[in-house]
């Protein structure tokens, strides 16, 4: 008997029980969904994160005071309290750093604030940033509308606005419809200079919901003795950017008058640096997946060696006649093997397409990219087959030990 027979024969046994094997098709599904949909989700949002932390340009790097940045495995204990950046220092630097750079200093100045424009008014949501006249060129945003701030206007901190689209939408129906209206930003009075590109929600930090004030105004408004302002640094030639980190961090020191034996009081990061921490954190994620996807296959598994020794029991006159016209032990072995591998893989299909919708569900919901995750699609298939072999190679042998006489008169 060729293999091809030895399939059709597998599905004709499956058609007999259609219902038992169409509950251990679904719990194998299941645990495949489990496993391929959570890694594309998890491919997506890395995908998502890449992308929009490259928008920023791979030839930035942040100066900012040591500990703000995002911190991992700390179980509890304090981060050491490091001195702020004022302004004074950021403007030092700024004036001194003579590498061929562009350099823009920022203030994260509110996260939660609300915006008013006559009887309309955001969530209270958005993201207030004060900066300089460089700031949209070094954080990769671009205007839509409206003009930037002009350096006088940030020295002088007046009471200019630059939003976000999303908000702009949100307040005049028509961003352009913002330029040189009077909002009120936490009952201050600004107005609207520019409206951002959109960039949709693709991003944990997405621009839309942002709204950029001339730096001295927020140092005025929003800036306390705590407050710490962020220099970012802009390279021209992206691989000179280790050499203007060594300049950078000599001339950071020395503003910040330390010692020859003080450990550097601020940290510097290149901008990709986030998006390389969240998708490291991503790989406990995988393995959750990976553990909640065998515990599912685990329960399959057992599903189906249970159904395939019920099977034989059922079939011990079919095997007793395949037995007395010349089947071989190996012969009955393939039969029951291959019926548990084909049960496997018709689940296994199932899991995947299933898994490559529910990931890709989650990864379209932050506008991340449609993911064929190849690698998981054939990790999922062979992973089916296994557990089809470990499944059905007890009952398997368990049939070929058959006696044909006995079987032949089993009722």
């Amino acid at each position: 008997m060729n293999l091809t027979d030895t399939i059709l024969l597998a599905f004709n046994a499956i058609r007999g029980n259609l219902l038992r094997m169409a509950l251990t098709c679904l719990i194998i599904a299941f645990g495949i969904m489990a496993l391929v949909g959570i890694l594309t989700a998890v491919d997506g949002i890395q995908a998502s994160l890449s992308s929009n932390f490259a928008t920023m340009g791979a030839n930035n790097f942040d100066i900012r005071k040591k500990g703000t940045g995002i911190q991992v495995g700390r179980r509890g204990r304090r981060p050491k309290e490091f001195k702020p950046i004022d302004i004074n220092q950021a403007l030092d630097f700024k004036e001194q750093f003579t590498y061929p750079v562009t350099t823009s200093l920022s203030l994260n100045a509110a996260f939660a604030a609300t915006i008013k424009y006559q009887s309309e008014k955001t969530n209270p949501n958005i993201s207030i940033t004060g900066a300089d006249a460089d700031y949209l060129s070094v954080a990769g945003l671009n205007l839509e509308y409206g003009r930037n701030f002009t350096e006088q206007e940030v020295l002088s901190g007046r009471n200019l606005l630059i939003l976000g689209n999303g908000i702009a939408v949100k307040l005049f129906k028509k961003p352009q419809n913002a330029i040189d209206k009077v909002v009120s930003v936490d009952n201050r009075k600004y107005i609207v200079a520019g409206v951002l590109e959109t960039k949709g929600a693709s991003s944990i930090f997405s621009s839309d919901n942002l709204a950029v004030i001339p730096l001295m105004n927020a140092r005025s408004v929003y800036a306390t003795a705590e407050s710490t302002y962020i220099i970012t640094v802009s390279v021209n030639d992206a691989y000179q950017i280790e050499e203007a980190i060594a300049e950078a961090t000599g001339l950071m020191r020395s503003i910040r008058k330390l010692r020859l034996s003080e450990d550097d009081d601020f940290e510097i990061s290149k901008s990709d640096k986030l998006a390389s921490i969240l998708i490291d954190q991503s790989e406990y994620v995988t393995t959750a997946a990976t553990v909640i996807g065998v515990i599912t296959l685990l329960g399959g598994a057992i599903g189906l060696m249970n159904i395939m020794l019920v099977s034989v029991a059922e079939r011990i006159r079919e095997i007793g006649i395949s037995k007395a016209l010349g089947a071989t032990r190996s012969t009955v072995i393939t039969q029951f093997l291959v019926e548990a591998i084909v049960i496997c893989q018709i689940g296994g299909v199932l899991g995947v397409l299933l898994g490559i919708l529910a990931g890709n569900a989650v990864s379209l919901l932050i506008k991340g990219p449609f993911i064929i995750p190849w690698l998981w699609m054939l990790g999922g298939i062979a992973i089916c087959f296994m557990v089809g072999i470990v499944s059905g190679l007890y009952p398997a042998i368990k049939a070929s030990r058959v006696d044909p006489i006995e079987a032949l008169r089993y009722e």
